[in-house]
């Protein structure tokens, strides 16, 4: 993903892996989900999203 710095090596030491702990408990909602929702399209996270087209075939500035 990025190469670690010794500033988010601190930071890890100081607050604790904090993406991992995230990446962690998506994947544990993930896995409840598909036991609630089992029909579910995973991973719909990791489709392409579209980008609006503004009138004249310009497209429009993603917000996020």
């Amino acid at each position: 993903m990025f190469q670690e710095t010794p500033i988010f090596n601190r930071l890890v030491a100081e607050r604790g892996d904090v993406p991992a702990q995230a990446r962690g408990e998506a994947d544990r909602v993930r896995h409840e989900l598909t036991q609630v929702l089992p029909s579910a399209p995973w991973p719909a996270a990791h489709l392409p999203r579209q980008q609006p087209q503004l009138p004249g075939g310009g497209a429009s500035a993603t917000l996020l």
